[in-house]
């Protein structure tokens, strides 16, 4: 349902989205050839040779680590144009690459601080709705964290930030995790979090 919401729901997101990519060489080249990011398009074993610190070695861990796949993502049903179906499709692929570049795990707070920046950078409302009622479920610990330091970051990262579905990834797999944080203007998290706490 979630993913529905989104995709009735988006349309002028999407456009604007889709425009910031047709805007941007690299963008306009993710529309132009469509690439996926599932199990069967990314070449684990290279990826497992890189060096840590590199971004494709540290998306395999985030992977390994919270016991996720690409392939969970689900198609997009109800978006008419194949254009923006496309840029749906690629928000939701790319969404796993911003858990890594924001150095979040998949618990309940690494998913609103991830929700955050998606709503400040994308204008998704699914993203705005999420980063409203996910801190429901926080502690006052960890919703403390949330409105102090992580959301303001998350925010403030968001909105200045380069798009971050007109980077092709899937080209970058070797390019340091920090260099490729610095061109797109993500500050490093000003926390660390760890996989294990699911609250």
């Amino acid at each position: 349902m979630v993913a529905v919401l989104g995709e009735t729901t988006g349309h002028l997101a999407l456009v604007s989205l889709r425009d910031r990519m047709r805007n941007d060489p690299e963008g306009l080249t993710i529309l132009t050839e469509r690439p996926r990011i599932r199990l069967s398009t990314l070449d684990l074993k290279n990826m497992a040779s890189l060096p840590d610190g590199s971004f494709g070695r540290e998306y395999l861990r985030f992977l390994e680590d919270n016991s996720v796949t690409p392939d969970s993502r689900t198609q997009v049903r109800f978006v008419d144009d194949e254009e923006l179906a496309y840029v749906m499709l690629r928000y939701r692929e790319v969404h796993d690459l911003m858990h890594t570049l924001l150095g979040m795990p998949t618990n309940m707070l690494g998913e609103v601080v991830v929700k955050w920046f998606e709503a400040a950078q994308t204008g998704l409302p699914m993203c705005a709705l999420g980063a409203v009622l996910g801190p429901l479920r926080l502690n006052a610990r960890r919703l403390q964290s949330l409105f102090t330091s992580l959301g303001p970051w998350a925010l403030r990262n968001g909105r200045r930030g380069r798009c971050v579905l007109s980077i092709f990834y899937e080209r970058r797999w070797d390019q340091n995790l920090e260099d490729l944080r610095q061109e797109l203007h993500i500050e490093p998290p000003p926390a660390t979090l760890h996989p294990s706490r699911k609250t």
